[in-house]
């Protein structure tokens, strides 16, 4: 069990009079003058040795301690089910996601701190945060919620929607996506707009974001959506910011900025990640290459859910029917490229490049494969997953050397059965 260790933050300058220090005097009444210092009551001076540090820590340029955040360690395997804001601010129903952390092996739970719909679910202190009409306070205890996992010895993580923001399109729409034909502001398929990711004042918002959830308690911080856009019309799109360089070359650039911004904080930082940047050594037109992320985040989560392959993947007319080999063969070739020492994508000083010309091998720093923490699937497309589909998947993120996982379900309803309880041995499942 993970052990709770306080890590405490200063929230705002005190608002008390200047006129404290005279108030207390003119309040207690027989002061003793003693050796040449002021002896007042001990309740009034707890803490203080004399009058002048009394005085020094009642101006109004002194900082007051207020909330105080606790933290947990990352567990060497985190074993984490995601729960939607909407389902973090009803006790009632999170308390069934939470049942299911306390008596199986789950250790860790990803909240929402940021959406799809790009509004921030709890409340905010930040003077910049507050700026924006972004908050919408689905989780009003979220400081009192995260201490209570902490209290279990549950891992908790922040999600945060990058650059697939509504709210934030509607408050800046100088910042959005734009049509090429009209300059209109571009939708994907879904009619969900899109922040241009190289826009630097976004990449500012973001990590305010971080600062704050990190203040509130969450222990790592989590980066979903970190790309640009890929399931619109695409012929119709252009990027106000990102014209003149690369996609790759924004998006590291972007992970390199969170890193500079939240790494002081003492945040745990994480990247989700398209399942086939394990396997593609191109940036899939949105911007990811595992080779870009790997430097700036503590864990990489690539998206592995066998339902996202294309037919034929692997030569399987229906990928979704073959979770174990899926996700093993992902794996494998995100441990590969994590380990590696060299690369086949063209490398420019520390600054990876897709190249589709020849086969270049290019030096890289090798990482540990712990790095690789995948998503996998509990929800029903392509296929109706069973409680053995999801421990196949399980399966096979062991069987390629990985101890970490978490589990995606939208609706946040999980197979309880694929996993083990907290007291059992990890059920094993032979390879196909």
């Amino acid at each position: 069990m993970n052990k709770p260790h306080n890590s405490r933050t200063v929230r705002r300058k005190s608002s008390g009079s200047r006129y404290y220090v005279v108030a207390i005097f003119l309040a207690v009444g027989g002061l003793i003058f003693s050796a040449g210092y002021f002896i007042l009551p001990t309740a009034l001076v707890s803490n203080y040795a004399s009058v002048a540090e009394v005085v020094a820590t009642s101006t109004p340029e002194k900082e007051e301690i207020g909330f105080v955040a606790t933290h947990i360690k990352t567990p060497k395997s985190v074993k984490a089910i995601y729960m939607t804001s909407w389902v973090a601010g009803s006790k009632e129903i999170r308390s069934g996601l939470v049942k299911i952390a306390d008596t199986t092996e789950i250790n860790s739970i990803v909240i929402d701190i940021k959406d799809y719909t790009g509004q921030i679910a709890f409340p905010v202190e930040d003077i910049y945060l507050q700026s924006f009409d972004s908050v919408e306070k689905r989780v009003t205890d979220i400081r009192d919620f995260i201490a209570t996992l902490h209290k279990k010895g549950i891992y908790v993580i922040g999600r945060i929607s990058a650059f697939q923001d509504p709210v934030m399109v509607k408050l800046k729409p100088e910042l959005a996506v734009r049509r090429a034909s009209d300059g209109g502001v571009w939708k994907d398929y879904k009619g969900i707009t899109w922040l241009d990711a190289g826009a630097k004042d976004v990449w500012k918002y973001l990590a305010a974001i971080g600062k704050e959830a990190y203040l509130d308690g969450f222990d790592e911080i989590n980066f979903d959506y970190i790309r640009f856009p890929s399931d619109g019309n695409m012929k119709d799109i252009s990027y106000p910011f990102s014209e003149n360089k690369s996609k790759s070359e924004i998006m590291r650039e972007f992970f390199a900025y969170m890193e500079k911004e939240l790494r002081p904080t003492g945040a745990v930082l994480s990247a989700d990640l398209f399942g086939m940047t394990s396997t593609n050594t191109d940036d899939l037109n949105i911007g990811q290459l595992l080779e870009n992320v790997l430097p700036y985040f503590d864990y990489i989560s690539p998206m592995v859910y066998p339902s996202h392959y294309p037919p034929n993947f692997m030569g399987f007319a229906k990928p979704a029917e073959k979770p174990y080999e899926v996700v093993k063969f992902s794996m494998d070739a995100a441990v590969r490229r994590t380990i590696a020492t060299t690369t086949s994508i063209a490398l420019f000083g520390e600054q990876p490049i897709s190249t589709t010309t020849k086969p270049f091998v290019y030096k890289k720093s090798s990482y540990d494969a712990q790095k690789i923490r995948p998503w996998l699937q509990d929800f029903n497309l392509g296929a109706t997953y069973t409680a053995d589909m999801v421990r196949k998947q399980i399966q096979a993120t062991y069987d390629a050397g990985l101890d970490s996982w978490m589990i995606w379900n939208a609706s946040n309803h999980y197979t309880v059965a694929a996993l083990k309880s907290e007291d059992s041995q990890a059920v094993t499942i032979s390879q196909p």
